[in-house]
């Protein structure tokens, strides 16, 4: 019931932006004007966000390492099997096997089990890092077709993003922010943020909704690529059994990976890859990929409270 109560509204979200796309309630003119508010304004603030509240840990620098190389060889792992999952998606799925949706799925159902924890959260530092940092720049190297050097260099620093993550950090190792916060400025900084990031997640998974479509064309390429992300985080997972065997002899840590790697891509990943999108149809394999997994999810998650718990 745990579960249900956490993934109700966002399939909740999901079917209700299917649905306005098949009822026409919402048209492709209006759906286009909301996702560039949410990706191209409201997302980075998200993100800036969340780097000016990161807390490392020099005793979790080890896992984060981990789970920083797992992604990026996850990214080498996709582009490799492109012919097996697909190669006319092959431009962008194999970004769907890298950083996962940490903070709306993986994170309340762990809490959902374990009452009080911040593990989840340590694996969400490192993709953090992939999705806002590394790719941003890989994507708009992939997309520049044709740009020179300098126009590259300016597409990658002039990325929302990108400035937001370097903003970010720049605010949190100053000691800027903290300052800000304990200033007489504080409160209204914490309520215009709260105010600009609540509705973002809700509204990412709206247009996730929007643009599902699934057909005989899809499925099998979906499957494919859901079969080689759940055997290759099979393998993460029992890496940490071999690299972190004293964390994962306490039940409770051991929760944490299990169930966070068999989550479904980061909602969040989804604007940081569209520019690699030659169509309406590769918007609609990631949005059916990210729902179908949810299915996943869902069996691990059982599984964990029957076997585990």
């Amino acid at each position: 019931m745990d579960a249900l109560t956490i993934l109700f509204p966002v399939f909740f979200m999901l079917a209700l932006g299917f649905i306005s796309r098949m009822k026409g309630w919402i048209t492709p003119e209006q759906k286009a004007g909301a996702n560039a508010i949410i990706f191209n304004i409201l997302f980075p603030i998200l993100i800036l966000n969340l780097m000016c509240n990161a807390t490392i840990e020099m005793e979790h620098m080890k896992i984060i390492g981990y789970v920083f190389i797992v992604y990026l060889f996850a990214l080498i792992i996709g582009k490799a099997v492109s012919s097996f999952t697909g190669k006319e998606y092959s431009h962008f799925s194999p970004y769907l096997l890298t950083a996962v949706e940490g903070g709306n799925v993986a994170l309340p159902l762990y809490l959902s089990i374990v009452g009080t924890s911040s593990n989840t959260i340590i694996f969400d530092i490192a993709g953090t890092v992939v999705a806002f940092i590394i790719f941003p720049v890989l994507v708009a190297k992939e997309a520049s077709q044709g740009m020179t050097t300098k126009e590259l260099i300016k597409n990658i620093f002039t990325n929302s993003f990108v400035i937001a993550v370097l903003v970010g950090l720049f605010l949190n190792f100053t000691g800027i922010y903290n300052i800000l916060l304990a200033s007489q400025f504080g409160e209204m900084i914490t309520n215009t943020l709260s105010q600009a990031t609540t509705p973002i997640v809700s509204m990412i998974l709206f247009i996730l909704g929007y643009d599902l479509n699934v057909d005989k064309k899809t499925l099998k390429p979906i499957l494919k690529l859901m079969s080689i992300k759940i055997v290759y985080y099979a393998f993460v997972i029992v890496g940490f059994f071999v690299l972190f065997p004293k964390q994962m002899s306490d039940k409770v840590f051991m929760m944490a990976p299990i169930i966070y790697f068999m989550c479904p891509t980061g909602f969040g990943l989804m604007p940081v890859i569209s520019p690699l999108y030659k169509s309406e149809d590769d918007a609609a394999f990631a949005s059916a990929f990210v729902s179908i997994f949810m299915i996943v999810t869902l069996i691990v998650y059982a599984c964990v409270v029957i076997f585990i718990v």
